[in-house]
């Protein structure tokens, strides 16, 4: 049984009896297991004596993204047609814009069902279904560990502000999900859209019209299964040790879970239970890192029409950051310099060349990176754009709550005031001689040459040596 508060229906449209399906139009949860939204249009199947169809668009224009992010996407949507066809369920992988779409999809179903929107486009997307359509759009959550609205009706000053809320509530939302068991028949009907799947992922990826600039990333997978699996290798070799050790660059003490919860190839809720049933004392710290910041993160997204820019912060983080914009920068780099990794800073270079290279960052080097920018840029307004432009480009999971508020919080979001000093102003401050302080960057550019397969200009060895 589906909690009541996942649920919300998005018109006021009545149930079309006459027609031929209950369409489960699947995009931000896009796996089988852990899926509210799934099974709750499998009920409505059952209960209205109707097959159940499910409908993936994939368009050539989703915001910021290349074919690094397609890639990493369809390897899971080609997982779950399978899963699908398997359990006897109709799925359509269609070439079309997302929201026209579902509308098409939508001619024949009895009532659509779809997954939770957070981000300004795809709640537009799921609007403008609603508005269109004959049938009933019920929108069902089930990519937060608590609904958005539960957790907090209103945008949350900081992290501490929304554990107050949240933690009292996971055990009550973090719940097992049964297994999709679909009795139904296979619906071989009409069907507005025409479905591209094919088992070669070449064959697919050329239908599609997209940024085939950024390269993919060659040793990260897509799908349900490789994100068990990644689960199920965090847990076993890098969950003990997670507390102390997941700061240091040179260290994997992380889960790599991100990109497979960004595409909802895995539920959080699904990673809470296996991690919390362990005996591992670094769970909580994983669990505040899974549940209390990522859901901060989708807090700041829906609460905040200004999340994506500058004016989304909060104001004293503008007030401070606009006082100093004309104070004197050492060093500044354009836009292109940035992108290459052409800076006097061999750490930083190291951390963009993963980003571009890999589609990742390490946690703590990311916080490094966005400082720097503001650091390095013309005006705070132009370095939050660069560093927001990049991430959304490289980034595997980029375009991401999490990512969004990365940015952000390099920029004053989610913390407080601090001594203020040039550039900065009231904003934290990192450098260099923190990272040589309290880790082998040395080690750290050696690996990142290895991994990336590139060569970093040392030009101030004092970093090093």
């Amino acid at each position: 049984m589906i909690e009541q508060q996942r649920i919300s229906q998005l018109n006021e449209k009545e149930v079309q009896k006459e027609n031929s399906y209950v369409l489960y139009w699947m995009q931000g949860a896009a796996r089988l297991r852990f899926n509210h939204a799934l099974l709750y249009a499998n009920e409505l199947s059952q209960q209205l004596n109707k097959p159940l169809v499910v409908y993936f668009g994939v368009t050539d224009d989703y915001p910021e993204a290349s074919i690094r992010h397609y890639h990493f996407m369809i390897q899971g949507i080609q997982e779950v047609y399978q899963s699908f066809f398997q359990q006897n369920i109709r799925m359509v992988i269609a070439h079309t814009d997302v929201a026209k779409g579902a509308i098409r999809a939508s001619c024949d179903a009895v009532a659509v069902v779809t997954d939770a929107a957070y981000v300004r486009h795809e709640r537009e997307w799921r609007e403008f279904v609603a508005s269109s359509i004959a049938a009933p759009l019920i929108m069902v959550e089930s990519n937060l560990v608590v609904p958005i609205r539960e957790a907090s009706f209103k945008e949350e000053y900081s992290a501490a502000t929304l554990r107050r809320k949240i933690e009292p509530q996971i055990s009550f939302w973090a719940k097992e999900v049964p297994p999709l068991e679909y009795e139904g028949e296979y619906y071989n009907g009409p069907f507005c859209l025409e479905d591209i799947y094919d088992k070669d992922i070449d064959i697919l990826m050329n239908h599609l019209n997209i940024d085939k600039s950024i390269p993919i990333v060659k040793n990260k997978r897509g799908g349900e299964t490789e994100a068990r699996k990644t689960l199920d290798y965090f847990i076993e070799h890098h969950l003990d040790g997670y507390s102390t050790k997941r700061n240091d660059p040179l260290n994997t003490y992380y889960s790599e879970l991100s990109p497979f919860l960004h595409y909802g190839q895995i539920s959080p809720i699904e990673i809470y239970l296996e991690v919390n049933n362990t005996a591992i004392p670094d769970k909580l710290d994983f669990i505040e890192q899974l549940v209390v910041r990522r859901e901060l993160a989708f807090n700041f997204v829906f609460y905040n029409p200004h999340y994506d820019s500058f004016d989304g912060l909060p104001s004293w983080a503008k007030e401070t950051l606009l006082r100093h914009s004309g104070d004197a920068r050492e060093y500044s780099y354009s836009f292109e310099e940035l992108k290459e990794g052409q800076t006097h800073d061999v750490f930083w270079n190291a951390a963009q060349a993963q980003l571009r290279e890999c589609g990742t960052m390490h946690n703590y080097m990311r916080m490094y990176w966005g400082k720097k920018i503001l650091e390095w840029t013309s005006e705070p307004r132009k370095g939050y754009e660069i560093a927001l432009s990049l991430n959304n480009l490289y980034q595997l999971d980029g375009r991401d709550p999490n990512g969004f508020t990365g940015v952000a919080w390099c920029f004053g979001k989610h913390d407080r005031p601090w001594g203020e000093r040039p550039i900065f102003g009231l904003i934290r401050y990192m450098n260099d001689k923190g990272l040589m302080r309290k880790f082998d960057m040395k080690h750290y550019v050696e690996h990142i040459e290895k991994t990336c397969n590139i060569t970093l200009q040392r030009e101030r060895q004092g970093q090093l040596f």
